[in-house]
């Protein structure tokens, strides 16, 4: 699933050749996906005419702006979603489910194969992220605030990273990732964690997650930027999908279990 360094590659990608343009209608090829309003015909005619101001990224999900500043345009890829401007006239993918159609010709395919993608048209962009936890590499998400969010919370790590309440945008790679950075295995809990082991989870999660960046994302399944070209982040893991493999500090193999659900990837000797 593209985690929050995927979508930030996605958002600084689509910048160029999206903002400034103006959207002239849609055609869905799954309505279903449209959650706001859940009437393809009227999200067309909401956004025909309006031009794409700004686009940001919050968490998981791509937020593009509208003039006017009434409403706003939300993309959630989920698992195998793929937004690209593509020519108009140019072939269509077989996956593409909806197409939002550019005055000039040109249009804008989300592409998802399995369709589990969102797309929302709201006034207010806080009904659909306004339960988000704070975003790790923001500015203002400081030490001190990190700390502060532990309260009194008893949950194992990876469960807990993973909440998008409590931080916004770690999914299961960058997790993993972090706890290996930091030293800590999955399973423990959050309430019995030192001030010094905070610290350093705090400082691993912004470093792999500013690595991710940096690769462009992870293409291990899905994922590949909005111009077709994989992501080298994956490259660079250290334990995502790499059971077995010896560990890259200490030679163990590393290990695989299942935690609330959920693939989870540690080094058995550096992760106690």
């Amino acid at each position: 699933m593209p985690e929050l360094p995927e979508v930030e590659t996605v958002v600084r990608a689509l910048r160029r050749p999206l903002v400034g343009r103006i959207f002239s209608g849609l055609v869905s090829g799954w309505p279903r996906q449209i959650v706001r309003p859940d009437d393809p015909a009227e999200l067309a005619a909401r956004i025909s005419g309006r031009t794409v101001t700004e686009i940001r990224r919050r968490a998981k999900y791509i937020v593009m702006a509208l003039d006017g500043g009434e409403e706003t345009l939300i993309v959630h890829l989920k698992m195998t979603g793929h937004l690209a401007v593509v020519p108009g006239g140019a072939p269509v993918h077989p996956h593409v489910r909806q197409r939002f159609l550019l005055r000039d010709g040109d249009e804008l395919h989300f592409r998802d194969p399995r369709k589990f993608g969102r797309v929302y048209l709201v006034r207010e962009p806080e009904v659909v992220l306004g339960r988000l936890g704070p975003e790790p590499l923001a500015g203002e998400f400081t030490l001190d605030r990190f700390l502060a969010l532990f309260g009194t919370r008893s949950r194992p790590l990876k469960p807990l990273l993973l909440d998008q309440e409590f931080i916004a945008g770690i999914g299961n790679i960058y997790a993993d990732e972090a706890l290996f950075a930091a030293g800590l295995h999955p399973e423990r809990r959050s309430d019995r964690l030192t001030g010094a082991e905070k610290a350093a989870l705090y400082e691993a999660i912004r470093e792999v997650l500013r690595l991710g960046i940096a690769r462009e994302g992870a293409s291990i399944s899905d994922y590949v930027k909005p111009d077709g070209t994989k992501g080298e982040m994956q490259e660079a893991v250290m334990v995502f999908r790499r059971t077995g493999f010896p560990c890259t500090r200490c030679g163990t193999p590393i290990a695989r279990m299942v935690l609330g659900g959920r693939s989870t990837h540690f080094c058995p000797s550096c992760q106690k």
